[in-house]
């Protein structure tokens, strides 16, 4: 896929440390051999604790060293303390923890981009004929707020920026512009006042742009897609894998200092590989 050679080819020039908590999990371990072998980062696993660990949990939160010494030494948390730190670039991990496990370890030891209020998440859908869209939030944000989905969708546009080049948002509802009404478009529709990008907007409005004009919904040439709640997000991320072939990478964190790589707890080794590739590709 000429897209994904790209990134990668990206990525590769970068010459990144990624620390793999989970490395003796096998798939993991493939992952981190097809790395290593084809250049793409330098594949690392947990150290040692170090007195940096500690401290980088102290900083980030402001927590008691005692509390900090206990929880570097928990896998993940070490891994997000060997980020803090400076001795890796960026974390992958969740082929065996779920993703609020990873969530908690990032937040606390790696901490929040200056700006972002709320992590949040992204799939990159590569489709056969080659077309790249982000899907978000698919795979964390159960059912945000008017804020919090306008936080999303600038996480998610500064996402595609970094990995499409240009990033051409939309908000979706069941409804485009004014037509409809309801707690829900309602929700979408000051979100889209808040960040000044499109919606609400409904599929097809967002994406073919004959039945954008119609509607007079923008350019319909949306790449990036922001989903009401996580109930639309799931389910249209996995019809798109089901029905549309489309290749789902992610779930991918954004919104923290340095890259954390979420992965599903299904990822083979090559998705390990593809998923690690796109969060590097972040920054």
């Amino acid at each position: 896929m000429k897209f994904m050679d790209a990134l990668s080819a990206k990525v590769a020039a970068k010459n990144a440390r990624v620390v793999f908590p989970e490395a003796k999990e096998p798939r993991t371990a493939e992952a981190m051999r097809a790395l290593d072998r084809d250049g793409l980062c330098r594949p690392v696993t947990l150290g040692e604790n170090t007195e940096s660990y500690v401290q980088a949990l102290m900083d980030t939160r402001g927590m008691k060293e005692g509390i900090a010494r206990r929880l570097v030494d928990k896998p993940l948390y070490r891994a997000a303390a060997m980020v803090a730190a400076g001795e890796a670039d960026a974390m992958t991990a969740g082929a065996v923890a779920p993703t609020r496990r990873v969530i908690e370890a990032a937040s606390m030891a790696i901490g929040l981009a200056d700006g972002v209020s709320v992590p949040s998440s992204f799939f990159l859908m590569n489709f056969p004929e080659g077309r790249s869209l982000i899907f978000a939030d698919c795979g964390l944000t159960v059912d945000p707020d008017a804020e919090t989905l306008a936080a999303i969708a600038k996480a998610s546009a500064r996402s595609g920026e970094a990995l499409l080049g240009e990033a051409r948002v939309a908000l979706l509802s069941f409804s485009t512009g004014t037509s409809g009404s309801g707690a829900s478009v309602d929700k979408v529709r000051e979100a889209a006042a808040i960040t000044g990008f499109t919606g609400p907007v409904q599929g097809d409005a967002a994406l073919i742009p004959d039945v954008a004009e119609r509607k007079g919904a923008g350019a319909g040439d949306a790449n990036v897609l922001i989903f009401p709640n996580l109930d639309a997000g799931n389910i249209a991320y996995k019809l798109a894998v089901a029905l549309g072939d489309a290749q789902a990478l992610g779930p991918i964190l954004q919104g923290f200092r340095k890259p954390v790589c979420d992965l599903s707890r299904g990822a083979s080794a090559q998705d390990i590989v593809a998923a690690t590739v796109v969060t590097l590709a972040l920054e």
